[in-house]
């Protein structure tokens, strides 16, 4: 099962006691900003839950599955997410 952004609203409007747009805008502002910082390259760190962190990828070398040319992956970054330890303690009982 796959919890969106609109059930995610949801879940926020009820137990805040809020209207379902104005969670949306809360749930959005949130996502949001955790963009603007990894953007930035900061590590989002929110106690109780975990840290988001940029990470660099280094460019290498793979192959077209299909044909088994070499092809060249570029660089990048990516976005990571490492869970605190009460939330994987809740995760796994």
């Amino acid at each position: 099962m796959t919890m969106n952004t609109a059930e995610l609203a949801e879940a926020v409007a009820s137990s805040q006691g809020l209207t379902k747009a104005a969670a949306r805008e809360l749930v959005d502002a949130v996502f949001n900003a955790i963009v603007e910082a990894a953007t930035k390259g900061e590590e989002i760190s929110l106690n109780a839950f975990g840290k988001f962190k940029v990470k660099d990828t280094p460019a290498r070398e793979g192959r077209n599955p299909s044909t088994g040319a070499v092809i060249a992956i570029a660089a990048s970054r990516k976005l990571t997410f490492a869970p605190a330890k009460a939330v994987k303690d809740k995760i796994n009982g």
